[in-house]
């Protein structure tokens, strides 16, 4: 028998009212973060953040929907089949367009093996 998981995003435990589906955790993941971030139209409250301390590179892409990443003073449009790398110690900070965001995340340390943050974990709210 072949060894996969196959899960619908839709059926994933998420924390965060919803906002943070814990993709890496439900496939068994152990590699790199991979999650989905969902936020509804205009939201403006994700938080600006780098990630100098933990050293994590970032790629995002959005699967559904739209919004922008600011970047130290840039401003990036994102919709589906745009990719964005931010590197660890760049700040960023997400915006949902009109229509909101659904966004695949995807992170690991460069030349490091992957720690699991446990907010990423099925049994972290």
């Amino acid at each position: 028998m072949a060894n996969y998981t196959a899960k619908n995003v839709n059926d994933m435990q998420a924390g965060y009212g919803g906002g943070f589906v814990k993709v890496r955790a439900e496939l068994g993941v152990t590699s790199f973060g991979m999650q989905v971030i969902r936020l509804p139209p205009g939201f403006e409250d994700y938080p600006e953040h780098d990630h100098s301390e933990d050293g994590q590179e970032e790629v995002y892409t959005a699967l559904k929907g739209s919004g922008q990443m600011d970047i130290e003073g840039d401003s990036i449009e994102l919709e589906p089949g745009v990719f964005l790398r931010i590197p660890a110690g760049t700040k960023r900070k997400l915006h949902a367009g009109s229509e909101g965001i659904e966004m695949l995340v995807v992170g690991a340390c460069p030349g490091k093996t992957y720690e699991i943050n446990e907010v990423t974990e099925l049994t972290a709210a």
